[in-house]
C-alpha cells in the first residue's frame, strides 16, 4: 500500500505531503490543477519513462520520496533480495532530479538504479487509463493475465519444465552432432596416429631410461681401448710379471745381503698384491664396458622414434602413452557415434512428446478459462451500460516457448456484427475505460499487495453508467488501496478518502496544492463537480444524495 508521497520542486509543485489511505482514495479538480503531475510524479520515483523536464522552473532539483507498506511475503522484498537492498516493512524509494537532467535513486537510503526501481513498481503498483501501455492494454502481458485467472500454476510449471528438458535434449544431441562431425574430419589423423602409437607403444620413463643406456653404451666406446691398454701394462704381460721376476731374484740373494734386502722385499710383496687388486678392478671393469653395438644402434632407433612422435604431437615423450588413450577414446566415440547419437534423437523426441501433452493440456486449459473470462467480462460490461458490446480471448498458435505454444489477445467488438479488434484500437475513450473496469473487477486478486491507479478512467460516462463505475471501483479497494483521478461526482461519492488538486498563484507563480476535504468541504466539491463554478443548494443537496446512496 502507498502510505506517503512527498514532492518537492516538480512541475508546478513547490512542496506537497501526502498521506494515503486504505481502501478507495479519489482526486478530483479541475482541468490541469495539477492531477496528472501527481501521477508523473509517482512515475518519477516508480522508474517509469515519463516526461523530460519535471524540476520546477528555477529550482535546482526536484525530488520524490514514496512509502510503501510491504507484507512479509509481498513479491517486493524478492526484488529487494536479489538486488541486495536491505528489507524492511516500510519501502521508502526516493529519487532526485537535477535541473541538468541527473538522476538518482535511492531505495531503503542504499543507492539504486532505476531498473531495480522499475522492477519494484511492478509489484507495488498497477495504472490503468486510457493510455495505459504497461497493463491491460499490453498485449504481451495478456497471456499472463489469462494464465492467472485460470490459477493452473501447476500446469504452466509442467509446460515450463518440460521446455527445459526439450532445450537440453535438443542442446545435447546438437553438440553430440558436432562433435561427431569434428571427429569425422579429423578420422584418417585418428586412425592412423593411433596406429602408430600403438605400434611404438611408448611408456612413461622410457625416454629418460633409453637416454641413460645410450649414454652409457656411447661412453664405453669411447673409454674401453684406454682402459684395455692400461690392463695390458699391469697384468701378466706387464708390470706383474717385471715385479714377481724382480721379487724372485732378490729373494735368491737376500741371505747374502745380511737382511738388507728383507725390507725392500716385503715391500714388492706388499706391491704385488695391490697390484692384483688393480689387476681385478680394472678386469672387472673392462667387462662392464662391454656392450653390442647392434643394442646401442636399436636403443638410439627407439629413442630417437619416440621423441620424434612427441614432437610431432607437441607433446612431452612421457606424455605418449596419456595421448595415446585419448585418441583411442576419441576413435571408440566416433565408431560408436551413431549409435550414441540414435539415443540422442529418441530422448529428444520423447522430450518433445513431454513438451507437446503439457502444452496441448495447457492450452485446453486456456481455452475454458477464456471462456469463463470472457462470461465474467460479459456479465460486468451490462451494468456498465455496454450489455452490446463484446468482449473476447482470442487464442491463437504462437511460436513454442516455456510458457506454452499460445498466443492470447483480449479483443473487443462494440456493437453486435461489428468487427473486433484490440482493446486500444477499437473502444473509444469512455468505452475503452469501461472495458478495462471490467476486465479488472474480473480479474480482481491477481495482484495482491498492488496499489492500482486509475486515471480518469470514467472520462465519457455519467449518470447511471458512472455510479457503476464508482461501485466498482469501491468494490476493488474494499480489500486493497485504489487510487482514482475522477471528473464524476458520481465516481468521487464513492471514494473512502477525498483529496482536492487545485492551482493557486504566489508571489506570481502558478502552483499545484492538493488537500484532504473533510465531510463539509467534499458536498462542497462534488456540488462543484456537479453544477460548476457556481454551487447552488440545490447542487449541495444533490451531492449529499451521492454520498449518502
Amino acid at each position: 500500500m502507498l502510505r506517503a508521497l512527498d514532492i518537492r520542486d516538480m512541475l508546478i509543485i513547490d512542496r506537497l505531503e501526502l498521506a494515503f489511505q486504505p481502501g478507495l482514495n479519489v482526486l478530483t479538480g479541475e482541468t490541469g490543477a495539477g492531477k496528472s503531475i501527481l501521477l508523473d510524479s509517482l512515475g518519477f520515483v516508480l522508474g517509469w519513462r515519463g516526461r523530460a523536464e519535471l524540476v520546477r522552473q528555477g529550482a535546482k532539483q526536484g525530488e520524490v520520496t514514496a512509502v510503501f507498506d510491504i507484507t512479509e511475503d509481498h513479491p517486493a522484498r524478492a526484488v529487494l533480495r536479489d538486488a541486495g537492498l536491505p528489507e524492511e516493512d516500510d519501502l521508502i524509494l526516493r529519487r532526485v532530479n537535477t535541473a541538468d537532467g541527473r538522476k538518482t535513486a535511492w531505495v531503503n537510503d542504499r543507492r539504486t538504479s532505476g531498473e531495480v526501481l522499475r522492477a519494484l513498481s511492478e509489484s507495488l503498483v498497477e495504472l490503468h487509463g486510457q493510455h495505459d501501455d504497461r497493463g491491460l492494454l499490453n498485449p504481451r502481458g495478456h497471456r499472463a493475465i489469462l494464465d492467472d485467472f485460470a490459477a493452473h500454476d501447476a500446469l504452466s510449471d509442467h509446460v515450463r519444465a518440460a521446455w527445459r528438458d526439450l532445450a537440453v535434449a535438443r542442446r545435447t544431441l546438437e553438440e553430440r552432432q558436432a562433435a561427431l562431425d569434428a571427429m569425422r574430419a579429423e578420422e584418417d589423423f585418428l586412425r592412423h596416429a593411433v596406429q602408430e602409437l600403438d605400434a611404438l607403444d611408448p611408456q612413461p620413463g622410457e625416454d629418460a631410461m633409453l637416454d641413460v643406456e645410450r649414454r652409457r653404451m656411447q661412453g664405453a666406446a669411447r673409454i674401453r681401448d684406454d682402459v684395455a691398454r692400461a690392463l695390458s701394462l699391469i697384468g701378466s704381460d706387464g708390470a706383474e710379471t717385471a715385479m714377481s721376476d724382480a721379487s724372485r731374484w732378490l729373494e735368491s740373494v737376500a741371505d747374502k745381503a745380511d737382511g738388507g734386502l728383507d725390507d725392500p722385499i716385503a715391500a714388492l710383496s706388499r706391491a704385488l698384491v695391490e697390484l692384483g687388486e688393480a689387476t681385478s678392478g680394472v678386469e672387472r671393469c673392462l667387462e662392464g664396458l662391454e656392450f653390442d653395438p647392434l643394442q646401442l644402434e636399436q636403443t638410439e632407433e627407439r629413442l630417437f622414434a619416440i621423441r620424434a612422435l612427441a614432437r610431432k604431437h607437441s607433446v612431452e615423450p612421457d606424455a605418449l602413452a596419456d595421448l595415446a588413450d585419448d585418441l583411442r577414446t576419441r576413435l571408440g566415440a566416433l565408431d560408436a557415434g551413431d549409435a550414441d547419437l540414435a539415443e540422442c534423437r529418441a530422448a529428444l523426441g520423447a522430450a518433445q512428446k513431454a513438451y507437446d501433452n503439457a502444452t496441448e493440456t495447457l492450452t485446453a486449459s486456456r481455452r475454458e478459462a477464456a471462456a469463463r473470462l470472457d462470461a465474467a467480462v460479459m456479465a460486468e460490461l451490462a451494468p456498465l451500460r455496454m450489455e452490446r458490446a463484446v468482449f473476447a480471448t482470442q487464442i491463437s498458435a504462437g511460436d513454442p516457448g516455456p510458457d506454452g505454444v499460445d498466443t492470447v489477445a483480449f479483443s473487443v467488438a462494440t456493437n453486435p456484427g461489428a468487427p473486433s479488434g484490440p482493446l486500444n484500437k477499437i473502444a473509444s475513450g469512455g468505452e475503452l475505460s469501461r472495458f478495462l473496469l471490467a476486465l479488472k473487477v474480473c480479474l480482481h486478486g491477481r495482484a495482491q499487495g498492488v496499489t492500482m491507479i486509475f486515471d480518469e478512467i470514467d472520462r465519457g460516462v455519467g449518470g447511471a453508467t458512472a455510479d457503476a463505475v464508482g461501485r466498482r471501483l469501491a468494490g476493488l479497494a474494499a480489500s486493497g488501496q485504489v487510487l482514482v483521478v475522477t471528473h464524476s461526482p458520481q465516481v468521487a461519492a464513492r471514494g473512502a478518502h477525498h483529496w482536492q488538486v487545485a492551482k493557486q498563484v504566489v508571489d506570481g507563480m502558478t502552483l499545484s496544492k492538493v488537500s484532504p476535504l473533510g465531510d463539509g468541504e467534499r458536498i462542497d466539491e462534488i456540488a462543484r463537480m456537479l453544477a460548476g463554478d457556481t454551487i447552488t443548494e440545490e447542487a449541495r443537496a444533490a451531492a449529499r444524495a451521492l454520498l449518502a446512496a
